[in-house]
């Protein structure tokens, strides 16, 4: 029970981030400037290449070696997964990206502002995955400090760009004329998945350890579909900008120093 518990205060913080980034439509007009929005994307790029290696992918190989296994086997197995698995759902799932004007996945009657917020919530899976197995995996080796601070870490750094995330949501959709209330609600809502993936996989993890540095690696496969696929070509538009490159580095250099001060 306490690596769900842990779970469920880990994604619900991020979750809470989310929703609190949502809550600008309350005190702001305008949209997100595109140079801000390149800025928060390249960010939570950075965030999410730093925690697929230091958060998910090292403690997979490390965690397979110990048990007698060879490493790189269940880190590049499940990475590979992990990038089949977004594939899928981005073939699937209709959505649409800010910016773009041709939807995504299945042909679907959904409204425009559904289909946005459908976009983001791709992001917030995989993230949602790599909070809850972190916690899972710190319960399986007793709650250490070492590996519980890494947990902590990595929901404090996915929650920092939750929050830009969440209000770069609402903005633009208040701009397209849906009103704060439900602005507000739908950009919350795409942060929800992270509560409930991740307490999804602790209940996997839980009951089946040796594939815990399989299922570490399946979520920084995930993460890292999400961010060369998705969030590193939106941060620069098809153009040269350094200010999308600027926010990867300081995305990366943040989630680098929280994982390693904190783990």
């Amino acid at each position: 029970m306490k690596p769900i518990i842990w779970a469920a205060i880990g994604t619900g913080f991020t979750f809470l981030m989310t929703s609190l980034g949502s809550a600008m439509v309350f005190f702001f007009k305008v949209k997100v400037h595109p140079s801000v929005q390149r800025i928060f994307l390249g960010f939570a790029a950075g965030v999410m290449i730093a925690a697929s290696v230091w958060s998910l992918l090292i403690p997979a190989i490390e965690e397979a070696s110990e048990s007698g296994g060879i490493g790189w086997i269940p880190a590049a197995g499940g990475f590979i997964l992990g990038v089949l698995f977004l594939m899928a759902l981005n073939a699937l799932l209709p959505h649409l990206h800010m910016g773009s004007k041709q939807p995504e996945g299945v042909h679907s009657s959904w409204r425009r502002s559904t289909l946005l917020v459908l976009a983001v919530t791709l992001h917030n899976i995989p993230e949602g995955m790599a909070v809850g197995l972190s916690f899972a995996f710190a319960a399986q080796h007793g709650g250490e400090l070492a590996t519980l601070s890494a947990a902590f870490a990595l929901a404090l750094g996915i929650g920092i760009q939750n929050f830009p995330e969440g209000a770069a949501i609402s903005l633009p959709l208040r701009q397209e004329g849906v009103g704060r209330g439900r602005a507000f609600l739908y950009g919350s809502l795409s942060g929800i998945v992270e509560p409930v993936f991740g307490v999804f996989v602790v209940l996997i993890a839980g009951g089946i350890q040796p594939l815990m540095p399989w299922l570490l690696s399946f979520a920084a496969g995930a993460m890292m579909y999400v961010v060369v696929e998705e969030l590193i070509p939106e941060a620069h538009l098809g153009e040269h900008f350094n200010t999308g490159t600027l926010g990867v580095m300081a995305g990366f250099v943040i989630m680098m120093v929280l994982d390693v001060a904190l783990g």
